[in-house]
């Protein structure tokens, strides 16, 4: 969108930003993206304040992981926030097709309870595929006080740490793979972010010391 900057002939730079559709890949005639509007943001800002019937320009779609059924034996997701809708193309990927028999583990981390972006969606998995499909939700502030009378919290409390990943992701293998998403500092602290030029680049962090390999991780 033109919200950037003013240029010298007065027009304005565009704005571009990645965004991941939370509906199929074979959706026709429509989709859908998440998106959390943030006051500072530039383009999530645009988008909380379009009206029905304003347009916005697209470009795309990119691949950036071209999955094929039994690829892994296991698959474990690292999201944080908004990195939640790229794992939900995953494991929805995996979950919709019976004939595939990949495990799929989740852990999400976020801020605060109302942060937990899509969680009915993701408990309703979880719910119809506990054999195939579990998440663990990791919150820095969980539920206090009067709130925790009504909501026992079960998850983890703080960041995700090496304790976290090795109970609840699978083990460092050629036949798994971990995905993971998320802001700078989560993606610094578990993977390393990925390299200037926006390739994988190599693998520092929680997931280093763990074992894993540059082949066994994909940052998103």
């Amino acid at each position: 969108a033109p919200i950037g900057s003013v240029k010298e002939d007065g027009t304005k730079k565009f704005v571009i930003r990645p965004y991941t559709p939370i509906t199929a890949p074979d959706q026709a005639g429509f989709m859908d993206l998440l998106v959390k509007v943030y006051p500072e943001g530039k383009m999530s800002k645009h988008f909380g304040d379009l009206k029905v019937g304003e347009e916005v320009q697209f470009k795309g779609p990119f691949l950036k992981f071209p999955y094929q059924a039994n690829q892994f034996k296991e698959i474990g997701c690292i999201a944080g926030g908004t990195g939640i809708t790229p794992m939900l193309q995953v494991i929805e990927e995996v979950l919709r097709n019976k004939d595939d028999k990949t495990k799929v583990k989740l852990v999400f981390a976020n801020v605060n309870p109302e942060d937990i972006l899509l969680k009915d969606e993701i408990d309703a998995l979880a719910s119809a595929n506990p054999d195939r499909f579990s998440v663990f939700y990791v919150l820095n502030n969980p539920p206090s006080g009067l709130m925790a009378m009504f909501n026992s919290w079960t998850g983890g409390v703080g960041y995700v740490n090496e304790a976290i990943c090795k109970e609840h992701l699978p083990a460092p293998s050629d036949d798994n793979k971990v995905f993971v998403c998320g802001p700078p500092p989560m993606m610094a602290a578990i993977s390393g972010d990925k390299a200037p030029d926006k390739s994988q680049g190599d693998i520092s962090g929680i997931l280093a010391g763990m074992g894993y390999t540059k082949g066994q991780v994909y940052k998103f």
